[in-house]
């Protein structure tokens, strides 16, 4: 799960628990609520945490060079 999917659990999570005040039978929004911003949140702590491996958009490629002296002359 990357920053985008957990930034959009926490937010989806956060409308259900304080912009919601419907009531539907058999489902407790609060609850269903709470459970996407936490699940949102261990996403977002993983993806930090893991970040630098995962080297992100663009990251640090390394490559390494070996230079060596010019080929040696043919014997004659």
């Amino acid at each position: 799960m990357g920053l985008g999917v957990s930034l959009f659990l926490i937010a989806v999570g956060a409308i259900l628990v304080w912009g919601v005040t419907g009531h539907v039978a058999g489902l407790n929004l609060d609850a269903v609520g709470v459970i996407l911003m936490v699940v949102g949140l261990a996403g977002l702590v993983l993806s930090m945490i893991f970040w630098s491996s995962w080297g992100g958009w663009g990251g640090r490629r390394r490559a390494t060079y070996v230079e060596e002296g010019p080929p040696a002359a043919p014997p004659y």
